[in-house]
């Protein structure tokens, strides 16, 4: 399995060095951080020299027609109009795609207008894109394994928590963080808590800002072959009762004003199941924990709770992992709950 690695940030550390344990190579590699630039890539991972230097993005479209990879892993933005430019350069070199980009999980709800692109130009060039990382099994597959127990159900529900610590600056600075009340308000919940009608035109204009949960409503509902009815998603500031300092932004946070962002999605369908998602991001206080729970209402009625879960490492794994399935898969636009269920891969 020959791979490139687009984003050589903190959780490339992981996702190349899952691929060389499993016997895969890593052929290229890419950034536009200065800093990471020129290095070889076991500068990044931390082991024996790999002769692989990470390149400029610029230089990706020109380093693709010589390596012949089969897929990139990428670890870069949110959001799928953000990484649409990086598909595009890969699917014109016949290079398939598996991404932790969180709306990729599922971006047929937020935004078909890009879905319908990427879906386009993966099959006019004979790949496949694919997003995968922690929500593939944590958000997806594990609460399907819950209502496999059930004899009937109403509702289902997710509450995911982590801390921005893990994450660095542009995840800190997308939830909020580190903001006086007033600067939220006008920053983050603006953007995020709009009407209905506003909501629908932003989806049709491919300008919807979605929380990292949304597209887990839309693949479980997928899953489940439930018909959606109505989306809506609220978003509220978290504080804490203290000064809390942050890593991160290298900074304390005055007591009342912003640690981060907690979203709720809930979607209606026509079945009269409800899904509701809520997702947690803020920065922890030293007592608090990674949370990962999924409660359902039904008969009987259901719980299960993760503690602390290695988020990044998880993400990292999970989409390695999921390269075996997004290679062999037909062309396009394909989510992952049309895939097998995900498998540790020890070997490719």
């Amino acid at each position: 399995m020959r791979v490139v690695q687009v984003g050589c940030g903190k959780m490339s550390v992981y996702t190349m060095r899952y691929v060389l344990e499993r016997g895969g190579q890593i052929v290229g590699a890419y950034d536009i951080n200065k800093n990471i630039i020129g290095k070889d890539i076991s500068e990044i991972i931390g082991c024996e020299k790999q002769n692989v230097i990470v390149e400029h993005f610029d230089k990706m479209d020109e380093s693709l027609k010589k390596c012949n990879a089969d897929i990139a892993i990428i670890t870069t933005q949110s959001l799928v109009k953000s990484i649409l430019p990086t598909l595009e350069i890969l699917a014109k070199n016949r290079v398939n795609a598996v991404s932790i980009c969180e709306e990729l999980f599922y971006a047929w709800d937020s935004n078909p207008i890009v879905s319908k692109e990427m879906d386009r130009i993966a099959k006019e060039n004979g790949v496949t894109f694919t997003g995968s990382g922690y929500q593939d099994v944590s958000w997806g597959s594990l609460p399907l394994a819950l209502l496999a127990s059930a004899a009937s159900f109403k509702t289902i529900r997710g509450i995911s928590s982590y801390n921005l610590e893990d994450y660095g600056l542009e995840t800190a600075a997308m939830h909020g963080a580190g903001l006086t009340m007033k600067d939220f308000d006008e920053k983050i919940l603006k953007i995020n808590n709009v009407s209905e009608e506003t909501q629908k035109n932003l989806i049709e204009d491919g300008e919807f800002l979605p929380g990292y949960m949304w597209p887990v409503n839309g693949w479980i509902a997928s899953s489940l072959g439930l018909h959606v009815t109505s989306m809506k998603q609220e978003a509220f500031a978290t504080t804490h009762e203290s000064d809390l300092f942050s890593k991160t932004l290298n900074k304390n946070i005055p007591a009342g004003d912003a640690t981060g962002l907690k979203t709720i999605v809930t979607f209606e369908t026509k079945e009269g199941i409800t899904i509701i998602t809520e997702c947690i991001g803020k920065v922890f206080a030293e007592d608090e924990l990674d949370v990962n729970e999924w409660i359902v209402e039904g008969e009987p009625n259901m719980r299960i709770t993760m503690e602390n879960p290695a988020t990044v490492e998880m993400t990292c794994a999970c989409a390695v992992n999921r390269i075996p399935d997004v290679v062999n898969a037909k062309p396009g636009y394909i989510t992952s709950e049309k895939m097998n269920d995900l498998k540790l891969i020890r070997k490719f």
